[in-house]
């Protein structure tokens, strides 16, 4: 059985994208109440496996988990798209007419902003985890409370869910990243099957050092599909740079990373894996 270390609770869609990705798998979820604690538990136990989220279409990239992956020298050994639909939950027993207040981590509650607006009666209030809200108004019967979450949250604590499809965007998706320890990941992923790579760098502060990189990247038809800067922290105006690219050909992908290591300073390759699937 295979261990997952997810931030959120049961239902969450950490949770869902981990059942997507090892679909058929017999899974063992370890909930953390925070991305930090899911390192911890993967560096406690090299056995491990994390799912974390690195970034959403509407809102954006989690920069933070970039900062954690690079320094937790964990591994990319896979992703999962995850088509992210909000629902809003009650006590079994109550309906629309009982709701006083919604709770819901600050994301969700984000992106059903349309929604909320519709209902101005209801008290918002931001929790730390969508489908730990539903667990805390089940496990305390608070009666006169909401939570927007997955559906699938609603069975495994004894919810009602009143409506589903919340959202304001529709094309709403998260993409996680599956990391392992190094020594595992050799077990988990083939990379020469892989037609993804995630890279990390940092630069000299000279005029058109990042053009440059790009240019290798070009001329060896290898597929830029993420750039992301992050600031050094001590370093004024000097950056990490995170990319995704796509390939075709693993020889010609490796001959890239070679021709443009000499221009970076820290090039790290965070994981070769297979470009994730979308679960709509």
């Amino acid at each position: 059985m295979r261990k997952i270390a997810i931030q959120g609770e049961i239902g969450s869609f950490h949770d869902v994208a981990s059942h997507c990705y090892f679909e058929g798998e017999e899974i063992e979820i370890v909930c953390c109440d925070t991305f930090e604690g899911v390192f911890e538990e993967m560096k406690k136990d090299s056995n491990v496996i994390g799912i974390v989220a690195i970034e959403n279409t509407i809102a954006g990239s989690l920069l933070h988990n970039y900062e954690l992956l690079r320094e937790s020298g964990m591994q990319i050994i896979g992703e999962h798209k995850l088509r992210i639909s909000h629902s809003i939950m009650c006590l079994p027993d109550e309906d629309w007419a009982d709701i006083t207040e919604v709770n819901s981590h600050p994301v969700a509650l984000m992106q059903c902003r349309t929604f909320l607006k519709q209902h101005p009666e209801f008290k918002v209030v931001e929790t730390d985890d969508t489908a730990g809200s539903a667990k805390n108004i089940s496990q305390k019967q608070l009666r006169g409370h909401a939570a927007i979450c997955s559906k699938f949250a609603a069975p495994l604590y004894g919810m009602k869910v009143l409506e589903e499809g919340i959202e304001t965007n529709k094309h709403n998706f998260t993409r996680f990243l599956v990391l392992s320890d190094p020594w595992q990941a050799e077990e988990l992923s083939v990379p020469s099957q892989s037609n993804k790579a995630s890279i990390v760098f940092s630069l000299p502060h000279n005029e058109g050092s990042l053009s440059q990189v790009l240019s290798i990247f070009s001329f060896y038809r290898i597929n830029l599909t993420k750039i992301q800067s992050l600031p050094i922290i001590g370093r004024e105006w000097e950056y990490m740079f995170y990319i995704d690219v796509l390939y075709d050909d693993y020889t010609r992908y490796r001959q890239s990373i070679d021709a443009v290591r000499p221009l970076t300073k820290q090039l790290k390759i965070l994981g070769e894996y297979q470009e994730g699937k979308s679960t709509v």
